[in-house]
């Protein structure tokens, strides 16, 4: 496909945007987080994977397909990640009024398709609450899309305790860093971080830092270091394969959100 696909909402003048509506776009908001990712890998982890996926999602889609990215929303409810230098944070209440904030707005253009694209996991709650006001208030179709969540091949080589566990700058983020943003990760800081999760998992019945009976945590609460998983075990040629993964899933979250019936809703914005 030609690489044509995203565009960038501020690059319109207000006349183009006053007959956005016409083309019934799709607008993807980026919602990501500026944090502490250990030793190996900057602050900007989360935003630069956002941008990345969005980007090679892009990529995939139909030169004409009506893709419009708002200006992204750097800065996510971190709280958990506050203790650690350089990590930026909104109060979820904030965050939550600042999705809204964007979505009005979008509305007030005649735009009915948002999705949410998330690439930070303490933003889940935030995108749930936000959304559903964004429904209520402006009868838009919200989709959140939390790349995180997509299922990987079975085939990557990754040990179940890095898949349940290695979930901040782990063996899967640096990879994909490693494809996007090489100049960003100093490899010779990289470490094997054990999370306290698999401690308990074998020392609990079912609770643990994430699942059905998960229990709230800071970073440091799984690791000293703020991290966890194997950041060794990663490689520019994994990085690549999740890349193309990741962005294959969001491209068709992207169509669905174009092709979804909007007259099938209770009230239709």
């Amino acid at each position: 496909m030609a690489d044509i696909a995203l565009r960038h909402w501020q690059d319109m003048t207000t006349g183009q945007a006053a007959t956005l509506a016409e083309s019934d776009p799709v607008v993807v908001l980026p919602v990501a987080a500026i944090e502490q990712h250990g030793p190996h890998l900057p602050l900007s982890t989360d935003y630069d994977i956002g941008i990345g996926l969005l980007e090679a999602a892009a990529r995939e889609l139909e030169p004409d397909f009506p893709l419009w990215m708002l200006p992204p929303m750097a800065v996510g409810a971190s709280m958990e990640h506050q203790d650690f230098a350089g990590s930026l944070s909104l109060d979820p209440e904030l965050a939550i009024a600042t999705i809204r904030q964007y979505g009005a707005a979008v509305a007030r253009a005649g735009v009915r398709r948002l999705v949410l694209h998330n690439s930070h996991g303490g933003n889940r709650q935030v995108l749930d609450l936000a959304g559903l006001y964004l429904r209520r208030d402006h009868g838009l179709l919200v989709v959140k899309a939390n790349y995180f969540r997509t299922p990987l091949p079975d085939d990557l080589g990754l040990s179940a305790a890095e898949l349940r566990h290695g979930l901040h700058g782990g063996t899967i983020e640096t990879a994909m860093m490693l494809h996007l943003r090489p100049d960003a990760v100093d490899m010779a800081q990289a470490t094997t971080a054990v999370s306290l999760g698999q401690t308990l998992e074998r020392d609990l019945r079912r609770v643990g830092p994430g699942g059905d009976a998960s229990f709230s945590w800071m970073a440091q609460d799984l690791n000293a270091a703020g991290v966890v998983g194997d950041a060794l075990r990663a490689d520019p040629a994994l990085g690549e394969l999740l890349v193309a993964h990741y962005a294959a899933a969001l491209a068709d979250v992207l169509r669905d959100a174009r092709d979804f019936p909007l007259a099938s809703l209770g009230s239709e914005g």
